[in-house]
């Protein structure tokens, strides 16, 4: 069952921003967030906007793209309304289709998409696009058209090499297989692919997440991603362990697992930028995630997508039936909207912030958290060097705490 969305004030229902916020998006890097919301099957622990066929009846993956293409036209519009002032949103410097399987969609249809984004934005001469993509719906043919259609880079859902884990986790791709679609991105000749894993799985040890690291290295990506698992409420495995019949992840295998996953990929050439993601080279990280973790702006299209403007933040609603009647309507399928005040905006920059390798300046922080710097380092929390240098940086034990350090800054 998909996440709850958050509450917030109505949307406006033609969606328009005040002209003070367009003023503000200019010159701020902007990208694109494109959700697809189909999946072959459910995962047991995923709570992600998604739905089966069985589940959305009546509703036409055939013509997804053209709704999503209205959305595009729609935002095009509210963000021109500050072209008055003399400046303009810059051109999309990222766009992520995530989902979802977007790759459930002929690659054909996700060009059009990115066609009309370039259309009415602009997009920058080295922008990133990416595609997650589930390994058991790409194909070297698939991959090729992928190229063609624009794509710069695909992540790739491997989660683990292990056919226990990946039964838990109720992952439908046979082990083995995303390492060959990495072989086949490759060849089609994507220069940046990740993989990504879930770590800490009920009855995973750490044998199998020593396979699933290596596994994943093998394959010769340039990106990983490593996530601890979350059993998030609603989902089929909360309900399983609710009930018993699968054990609670355990916090102490998770950070021991972190630290395997930190030390074997720093082994392996990886170097961590940010706490969950390890790139090989700089050109490799995640530029549109980045764009998320830097308070940058990007709009969000498709059912349940959040948007984010100079501190204006909303979501659309998020059944695809109602997103698309809205859109059809000639009105904004956002649900709600809120405004952040600077105390959320500075707690949100040291939230995001501090996970960044590129660290968190420490002539942002308030005098209070400064003074607290000295004992975090002496702790081993942040490294002392990055201090020396004026930013806020976390040692390996620092990433494995950053809630707590979080909460120290912003005492």
């Amino acid at each position: 069952m998909p996440s709850a969305l958050p509450t917030g004030d109505p949307a406006p229902p033609d969606g328009r921003l005040s002209r003070t916020t367009l003023d503000a998006a200019y010159g701020v890097t902007f990208g694109a967030y494109v959700h697809v919301p189909f999946c072959e099957t459910r995962c047991g622990y995923c709570d992600f906007n998604t739905y089966t066929a069985p589940e959305l009846p009546g509703v036409s993956r055939g013509t997804y793209a053209d709704t999503v293409l209205a959305e595009v036209r729609l935002a095009a519009d509210v963000l021109r309304s500050g072209d008055a002032l003399g400046g303009r949103i810059p051109p999309l410097t990222s766009i992520f289709f995530g989902g979802g399987t977007p790759t459930l969609l002929p690659a054909e249809h996700l060009g059009v998409i990115i066609a009309e984004l370039r259309d009415q934005f602009g997009l920058a001469p080295d922008i990133e696009i990416t595609t997650e993509a589930n390994p058991e719906t790409v194909t070297p043919g698939y991959f090729d058209r992928l190229r063609a259609a624009g794509f710069t880079r695909v992540s790739l859902g491997m989660q683990s090499a292990v056919p226990k884990v990946l039964a838990v986790l109720d992952r439908r791709h046979r082990p083995g297989r995303p390492e060959e679609a990495v072989a086949e991105a490759r060849a089609a000749g994507f220069e940046h692919v990740n993989l990504d894993l879930i770590y800490g799985a009920p009855y995973e040890t750490d044998d199998d997440w020593q396979r699933s690291l290596e596994s994943a290295i093998g394959a010769e990506p340039d990106h990983i991603s490593a996530y601890a698992l979350v059993v998030e409420a609603g989902t089929a495995m909360y309900r399983q362990v609710e009930s018993g019949i699968i054990p609670a992840p355990d916090d102490d295998a998770m950070a021991d697992r972190y630290v395997m996953a930190d030390e074997l990929l720093t082994a392996a050439g990886f170097e961590w930028y940010e706490v969950s993601n390890w790139a090989r080279t700089p050109s490799a990280a995640c530029r549109h995630n980045e764009l998320y973790w830097s308070d940058a702006n990007w709009w969000g299209f498709g059912p349940g997508a959040h948007s984010h403007v100079s501190g204006v933040r909303w979501w659309n609603v998020k059944h695809p039936t109602r997103y698309a009647a809205l859109l059809d309507g000639g009105g904004s399928p956002a649900a709600g909207r809120e405004t952040l005040d600077p105390a959320a905006r500075y707690t949100e920059k040291i939230m995001l912030g501090v996970r960044m390798r590129a660290g968190l300046p420490t002539y942002e922080l308030t005098a209070q958290a400064r003074r607290s710097l000295p004992q975090l380092a002496s702790w081993g929390l942040i490294e002392h060097d990055s201090l020396r240098a004026e930013q806020v940086v976390l040692t390996q034990r620092g990433r494995l705490m950053a809630d707590a350090v979080v909460r120290e800054l912003l005492a």
